[in-house]
């Protein structure tokens, strides 16, 4: 039952890469709204599981906070080295993106999108209901990660077969996830540590990369109002699901 729920998902997924695709004309809005997306999944889905999941303390701050800033910090760290390295070979730093940055920001979904899939067969271990509730909360933000996926590799600079293949493995992980319940369960804390360390890395390609990118050529009001519209529809997604 959780597998076939997850095709819920992979069909969800696809529609947002496919939408992110038949858009290019409006780039500068594509690229507000995927910031708003990934700001409302940051702080409004993955932080706040991060904090229940993970609820130990380090020197007085909660482990899942630890590991967002250092998500963050690892984030802008990977892109500095990518930039010297390319700054080395005779690239302009400022002309060219590193491919290398958007795979790794996508496979980062891709990984995300597996821990959607166990979540959603660990849902459905505790009882029918709870899986059905967790499985629409996953399906319904599923669209924004497809999009997000899709964006965040062309973005940088790869080919569009490399986008569609990104794509389609974040399309086909909550399947996967979703089946591997069937063999083990990931431990609440270990969960919540990856999503603290996720949501870090996904803030700083949203602050850093996403919304500049944006409002570079195109400074205009309505790419302000597509990144508050895709922040609003997390937050709405989220109560729902609550």
């Amino acid at each position: 039952m959780a597998v076939f729920v997850a095709l819920g998902a992979f069909l969800m997924t696809l529609a947002g890469g496919w939408t992110a695709q038949r858009v290019t004309d409006r780039r500068h809005l594509v690229l507000g709204l995927a910031g708003g997306l990934m700001l409302g999944v940051v702080g409004l889905d993955l932080l706040p599981e991060a904090l229940q999941a993970a609820g130990d303390e380090v020197f007085g701050v909660p482990a899942a906070l630890l590991l967002f800033v250092a998500g963050f910090l690892l984030a802008h760290l990977v892109e500095r080295l990518l930039a010297a390295r390319r700054a080395a070979h005779g690239a302009d730093e400022h002309g060219h993106r590193s491919p290398e940055v958007g795979l790794t920001a996508a496979a980062a979904m891709v990984g995300h999108s597996a821990m959607d899939g166990v979540a959603i067969g660990a849902a459905f271990q505790v009882g029918g209901g709870m899986g059905v509730a967790v499985a629409m909360a996953v399906i319904a933000h599923d669209f924004a990660d497809g999009f997000n996926t899709y964006t965040l590799t062309s973005l940088y600079g790869n080919a569009r077969r490399r986008a569609v293949a990104m794509l389609v493995a974040d399309a086909l992980a909550p399947v996967a996830g979703a089946a591997s319940t069937l063999l083990f369960t990931i431990p609440e804390g270990a969960l919540g540590a990856y999503l603290g360390l996720f949501g870090g890395v996904l803030l700083y390609l949203a602050a850093a990369e996403i919304l500049p990118e944006a409002h570079h050529e195109h400074p205009a009001r309505s790419t302000l109002l597509c990144t508050v519209a895709g922040a609003a529809f997390i937050w709405l997604v989220v109560g729902i699901a609550e």
